[in-house]
C-alpha cells in the first residue's frame, strides 16, 4: 500500500511540475533554448509577412525587444522561431504550448482572458469600415443590402450589428480565412465593404495594387485594446514583458517604433500606412494596464 501511495505521490508531483512549467515560459525556453513567436501574415503594420519566412511589424518588433529581456531572465541566448497564426487558431496554439508569445493583432477581452493572459496594452484600436473609393458608401447605414467582409474568428461584424447606427441594417456577411483574404473579397468586388481594425484596413490598403482605390469611412464601431498574448497565469513572462513595455514607453522607443511602422514608409513596397498615434493609445501608454475591452466600453 505504501509503495502504491509513494508511486501516486511521485506521479502527482511530476504532473504538477509539468503543469507549472507549461505556465512558466521562462523555465520552458531556458531548458529548450528556443522561443516561438506567434505572428500574423496580414495584420497590417502590426504583424505581416515579408515572404521567405520573414515577418515584420510594430508588434513583431515589440516582441523582439521583449525576447531580449527573456534571454536575460533565462540566462542564455534563444533561438527565435516564427509561427504564423490565424484568428481561429491563435488562442489554442498559445494554450497548448506551440506558441510562447503571440505578437499579432489580438483584442484583450474578458472572454479570451479566461483562457489566456495579456501583457499591458500597446495599441488601442478603432474598428472601422473600408470600401472602394468609387462605391459612394460613406456611412454605416449605406451598408444595408450589401455584402460585408470580415475575417473568420474576429469580432468586428458583431460590433457593427451592436452599433446604434447599425440597428436594423440588413447585410450579408462574407468571410475571409485571414485579413488578406478578406481584403481580396473587397478588392475583387465580392464584398462591398470590409469591417476590421483600422490599422489592419490601413495596412492592407497601403499594400494594395492601387491604394487610392480604397478608403476608410463611417463611424468608429468600437474601441479595443490590442495586446500581446501569453499563456494563462504565466506570471514570470508577464512581469518581464510588462517591464520591457514600460521601459520602451519611458525611453521614447515605443513612440519611435510607432512612427517607424505607422507613419514612415514600410517594406516591402515602401508605402505609408499613415496612421498617427491616437489619443487612446497615448492614454494607454501613460497609464500602462491590461484592462479588457469591456472596461473601455464603460461610460
Amino acid at each position: 500500500m505504501k509503495k502504491h501511495l509513494l508511486a501516486f505521490a511521485v506521479t502527482a508531483l511530476a504532473a504538477t511540475g509539468a503543469l507549472a512549467q507549461a505556465n512558466d515560459t521562462i523555465a520552458k525556453v531556458k531548458a529548450s533554448g528556443v522561443i516561438t513567436m506567434g505572428v500574423r501574415e496580414s495584420s497590417g503594420a502590426l504583424s505581416y509577412t515579408l515572404g521567405d519566412g520573414k515577418f515584420a511589424g510594430f508588434h513583431v518588433e515589440v516582441c523582439q525587444r521583449i525576447i531580449q529581456e527573456v534571454e536575460k531572465a533565462a540566462g542564455r541566448k534563444l533561438e527565435v522561431k516564427y509561427q504564423p497564426v490565424t484568428s481561429q487558431n491563435r488562442i489554442p496554439l498559445v494554450q497548448n504550448g506551440t506558441v510562447d508569445i503571440e505578437c499579432g493583432s489580438t483584442t484583450n477581452n474578458a472572454t479570451r482572458a479566461k483562457d489566456v493572459s495579456f501583457l499591458n496594452t500597446t495599441y488601442v484600436e478603432e474598428v472601422r469600415v473600408a470600401v472602394k473609393a468609387n462605391s459612394g458608401i460613406t456611412t454605416i447605414a449605406q451598408l444595408n443590402g450589401k455584402n460585408v467582409a470580415t475575417t473568420t474568428g474576429t469580432t468586428s461584424v458583431q460590433h457593427l450589428r451592436k452599433h446604434e447606427r447599425g440597428a436594423g441594417i440588413d447585410f450579408k456577411e462574407v468571410f475571409g480565412k485571414d485579413h488578406a483574404d478578406s481584403f481580396l473579397l473587397l478588392e475583387t468586388g465580392r464584398a462591398d465593404a470590409f469591417v476590421m481594425d483600422g490599422s489592419i484596413l490601413a495596412g492592407n490598403i497601403a499594400n494594395a495594387k492601387t491604394p487610392a482605390d480604397f478608403r476608410i469611412v463611417g463611424e468608429v464601431l468600437s474601441v479595443e485594446p490590442i495586446a500581446i498574448m501569453i499563456r494563462k497565469d504565466d506570471n514570470g513572462l508577464k512581469k518581464v514583458g510588462n517591464d520591457a513595455i514600460a521601459s520602451m514607453i519611458k525611453s521614447g522607443d515605443m513612440a519611435k517604433l510607432w512612427d517607424k511602422w505607422f507613419v514612415a514608409p514600410i517594406p516591402p513596397k515602401n508605402t505609408k500606412v499613415g496612421l498617427p498615434l491616437s489619443d487612446s493609445t497615448k492614454a494607454a501608454w501613460a497609464n500602462p494596464n491590461d484592462k479588457p475591452m469591456e472596461d473601455y466600453a464603460k461610460k
